[in-house]
């Protein structure tokens, strides 16, 4: 039976590190993902993909502080929206050869979506998303005053902006989307988060933050009634004790089990620990969440590949 499956690509799906980042380099890292989606897609599912952005953006952000002189720079939400435009349309494309080379009849479309966030959120009194250029100690302090961003030092590579990075409260555009899955379609939506809005009256506006990919992805899914949360990285499973003798890869985990390897800090904030925090979310509700290799995807939905927890 066809199971309606979210995928949440990694950022190496689109930009590896070290990499430059051409148009050619981003569509041959894409094109790559679309196999594995189309492999997916002869599976029979139905897909909702969903992607990170985090270079991207910081190009966009770099291109406005050269370039500031001559343009006005655009706020991050308006970058998150380029972002989201010009993967998707590459993605998208991708996608559509590859099931047109297979003879599949399923069509793609991308959505800019907007993702709405609460303004009272405590991410909002404490800015923890660095984004953007590296800055001298000096330097930070003028844009400090000048633009009363939050600088702080990251990493002994310099000093960067931080942004709020909320908890999304709910995705707009998800009756289009279960619409379009229900008329064989793939749909690309949520990129990067999201672009964050708030609302204001009785309408919404942009705000200046980072949404969580990965919390997005887990609430893309809940809002589509998803049977499956895949994310997809560049690892092959989940690990305890990654990195030590003792080290042991993880296959199929009860929710309880997830949580207690989570709570015993087996899984680093800034790697895996996202990842396993929106996938036990997930499978709490009955569901499975599945975490894997993006050369694996298609094996892992059958059970034979990466780490999957259900509930």
């Amino acid at each position: 039976m066809a199971k309606r499956v979210v995928i949440a690509l990694g950022g190496n799906a689109i930009l590896k590190p070290n990499q430059e980042a051409t148009v050619e380099t981003q569509l041959a890292n894409i094109q790559l993902s679309a196999e594995q989606i189309a492999k997916i897609e002869q599976l029979d599912h139905q897909i909702v993909v969903t992607h990170g952005n985090g270079p991207q953006v910081g190009n966009i952000l770099r291109q406005n502080e050269e370039a500031k002189a001559i343009v006005p720079p655009f706020p991050l939400d308006v970058c998150n929206a380029e972002t989201q435009g010009f993967i998707g349309y590459l993605m998208e494309q991708s996608i559509k050869n590859k099931i047109e080379q297979q003879a599949l009849t399923s069509n793609v479309v991308t959505l800019l979506t907007q993702v709405e966030v609460n303004q009272e959120d405590p991410a909002f009194q404490q800015p923890t998303k660095p984004i953007g250029l590296f800055y001298t100690k000096e330097e930070a302090d003028q844009i400090a005053e000048e633009k009363a961003w939050v600088m702080v030092e990251d990493a002994g590579r310099g000093y960067r902006r931080v942004v709020p990075s909320p908890q999304p409260l709910a995705i707009h555009g998800v009756e289009a989307m279960v619409h379009l899955l229900n008329q064989n379609t793939i749909v690309i939506a949520g990129g990067g988060g999201g672009i964050p809005v708030v609302k204001q009256g009785e309408g919404l506006r942009g705000i200046e933050a980072v949404i969580d990919k990965d919390r997005t992805g887990k609430k893309l899914a809940e809002q589509v009634d998803a049977d499956v949360f895949m994310m997809l990285t560049d690892v092959s499973n989940v690990y305890i004790h990654y990195g030590t003798p003792q080290q042991q890869k993880l296959t199929g985990l009860s929710v309880e089990e997830a949580q207690s390897y989570f709570d015993a800090g087996h899984f680093a904030e800034g790697s895996m620990g996202p990842k396993m925090e929106a996938a036990i979310a997930f499978a709490e509700q009955g569901k499975t969440a599945i975490i894997c290799s993006l050369e694996e995807a298609d094996q892992a939905l059958l059970g034979k590949a990466g780490t999957r927890i259900s509930g």
